[in-house]
């Protein structure tokens, strides 16, 4: 009954709003690049469009098909990645892992809503998706710059 009650509690209520309203959820028509991320545990999928000038995100859209925690994660990048440089980006992933994985400090501003994840880091099963938006962001800034797009 315990882990069914932290489960619950789990799933704040930030969580839940941040799920309901995932900004940038079009895709875009003519992006730089384009990486669609897959989670095997659960089956969360998460493609991201983004277009990129003089080194940082310009447009940004994105398809999510995740659970909850997912799509919070892909709200909170969503709303913070328009401006974003390719560093803020890799750091960003990079501190949410080590905040999911070893409880590290919360990732840096624009990216500091992720902090509302932090009880994710019990739930290993739940990390995958809620890497995915970061991941797949990380990746597409990558590919643009490899096509000399930023």
């Amino acid at each position: 009954m315990s882990g069914e009650t932290d489960l619950i509690k789990l799933y704040s209520g930030r969580i839940l709003a941040l799920a309901a309203d995932i900004p940038h959820l079009q895709r875009l028509d003519d992006p730089d690049a384009t990486v669609k991320k897959r989670s095997p545990l659960c089956g969360s999928t998460v493609a991201v469009d983004i277009k990129v000038r003089d080194g940082r995100i310009t447009e940004f859209g994105q398809d999510v098909k995740a659970c909850a925690l997912g799509q919070a994660a892909a709200a909170v990048v969503g709303a913070s990645v328009i401006g974003a440089t390719r560093p803020q980006i890799e750091t960003a992933r990079d501190q949410l892992a080590a905040m999911l994985k070893s409880d590290g400090p919360t990732p840096d501003a624009p990216f500091d809503e992720l902090e509302v994840l932090r009880p994710a880091r019990d739930y290993k099963n739940r990390h995958a998706s809620i890497m995915l938006a970061l991941d797949a962001t990380a990746e597409a800034f990558e590919k643009a710059e490899q096509a000399n797009c930023a």
